[in-house]
């Protein structure tokens, strides 16, 4: 059978001239329109939009990742809707599903199959069913919060504590968006004058870019945690096209795993975000935020005059109710004391009455003892009296005799010391005066080859002087150069455009700088 084909079909190649590939494709085209002569339904998801601003026609690439858990691609196509269409359907799915024809959508439409000579096979889209769309993204949604559910994504952010009054704000937007401006105009101008400390963290909140970039805020702002209070993240107000990033896991995700309260102010119509029900606080606008963070510091305000006011009052009472007591207690003491003072003065007069008697008997005994003492002490004392007297004439004739005797011998040991003390002094008077006529010699001699010397040096400086007199240098043809009365040293001195003086033998001078020079080094 193989040989049988092989033969058949070589027979049929020498009877037959070969094809261009033109016309091989006008034959695959001919062949594709008899066997596919209707429109047909067809859902595929958008991997790519291109549309032409220009002739207003919009180009879409289709893939079909079928079952698939990895997500491979298992056939793709071309795909056009023509500009005429475009116009109509472009809008028509917007205000069906929010959504602009963007990739990642699945999409259930109709469409003729096209093979074209020059590009190949395509699809022309004739009409697009929003429905099975908006189901599709129902049904992105609510994977989305099942998949954050599983993870404890969904409350973890609203299990964090707000701060009472938090006034260290990140806030997560585009600095040019005008809710950020309303939200910080918002605070700033507030009727209570509270002041919030707030830094951006710049970031797209539109299109296919804005889920990364959002994430990436959020992950910066939690490396620097420490410095906030809360989060903001905020936009204005927009379409639902424009805000779809905010259903996207990787924002929801980034706000699960904030460690900070995340306040959110989206400022779309529609109902909550999956950003809105994982944050954890919602407002619908940017400003409302800001009139909800002013709030909160209005009530605490309002609670700290509140305990101000009750602590007062309690004070008050305090107080009052310790001065009654110590009234009493004073009261108390005062009694207590005056009972004490007058036992203490009948105690006193008892004592006095007891001590009018006893000193007049002590008196008396005191009195014969002192009589008997002093007759006692003057007779040991004229006896005492008289053995000192004894005892001191002895004493005297002793140190007379003692006395003569030391002063004898001090006066002739007194004479010896003199007698060398002048010789010692001759002596070294002698030596001194030897010492002092070779000392005045040396020192004249000396003062004598100084003074030379020193007139020889001035001699020379005088000589070096002179020679280097700017007036002697004019005359050997010299110059000076001055600016500003200032002799000139370095290029660094003059400026372009400044006058100089030129000092020569017989005159002046005066030039103005045109340009510098410098060596070369």
């Amino acid at each position: 059978m193989a040989q049988f084909f092989f033969r058949q079909t070589t027979v049929q190649q020498e009877f037959q001239a070969p094809l261009s590939l033109f016309e091989l494709h006008q034959q695959i085209r001919e062949e594709l329109e008899v066997a596919f002569p209707e429109s047909y339904w067809v859902v595929a998801e958008i991997s790519q939009v291109s549309p032409d601003k220009r002739k207003g026609h919009c180009y879409l690439n289709l893939v079909d990742k079928g079952d698939d858990p990895r997500g491979a691609v298992q056939a793709q196509a071309r795909a056009t809707i023509w500009s005429a269409r475009y116009q109509m359907l472009g809008r028509y799915f917007e205000e069906k599903t929010g959504q602009q024809l963007k990739a990642g959508l699945k999409i259930l439409f109709q469409a003729n199959v096209r093979f074209h000579e020059l590009y190949g096979l395509s699809l022309d889209i004739v009409n697009i069913d929003a429905n099975y769309t908006i189901g599709d993204l129902a049904r992105q949604r609510q994977e989305t919060l099942k998949r954050l559910e599983a993870e404890g994504l969904l409350t973890a952010n609203k299990e964090l504590e707000l701060p009472l009054a938090p006034q260290r704000l990140a806030v997560v937007s585009s600095a040019t968006a005008a809710g950020y401006q309303d939200f910080i105009h918002q605070l700033q101008h507030n009727g209570y004058g509270y002041t919030f400390d707030t830094r951006l963290f710049p970031a797209i909140v539109q299109g296919n870019e804005a889920p990364a970039s959002i994430a990436k805020a959020m992950s910066l702002i939690a490396r620097y945690s420490h410095l906030f209070d809360a989060i903001v993240v905020i936009r204005g107000g927009g379409s639902q096209t424009d805000l779809s990033c905010f259903d996207d896991y990787k924002v929801a995700a980034a706000i699960g795993h904030s460690p900070l309260p995340v306040l959110t102010g989206i400022g779309h119509e529609r109902d909550e975000s999956i950003a809105d029900l994982v944050a954890h606080t919602r407002q619908k606008t940017p400003t409302a935020v800001a009139g909800f963070l002013i709030d909160l510091c209005r009530e605490v305000e309002v609670q700290v005059e509140s305990l101000f006011d009750s602590i007062y009052t309690l004070s008050a009472q305090y107080l009052r109710l310790s001065s009654d007591r110590l009234e009493r207690q004073s009261l108390k003491l005062s009694n207590l004391t005056n009972g004490y003072l007058q036992k203490g003065r009948e105690k006193l007069e008892l004592f006095s009455k007891s001590l009018l008697l006893k000193p007049k008997n002590f008196l008396d005994n005191q009195k014969h003892l002192v009589r008997d003492l002093e007759l006692e002490i003057k007779a040991n004392t004229k006896d005492l009296l008289h053995l000192r007297g004894k005892r001191l004439t002895e004493l005297s004739v002793c140190v007379e005799g003692y006395s003569q005797r030391w002063l004898h011998m001090k006066e002739h040991d007194l004479n010896k010391l003199v007698h060398c003390v002048e010789t010692e002094a001759k002596d070294r008077l002698k030596r001194s005066q030897l010492q002092f006529v070779k000392c005045t010699d040396r020192i004249q001699y000396s003062a004598q080859k100084n003074l030379s010397s020193s007139a020889h040096r001035l001699d020379l400086l005088e000589m070096r002087i002179q020679a280097n007199d700017p007036e002697k240098l004019l005359l050997r043809g010299y110059t000076l150069t001055l600016v500003n009365g200032r002799i000139i040293k370095h290029l660094s001195q003059v400026n372009e455009g400044d006058v100089i003086e030129t000092r020569l033998q017989d005159g002046r001078v005066h030039s103005i700088v045109v340009n510098k020079d410098a060596n070369d080094a």
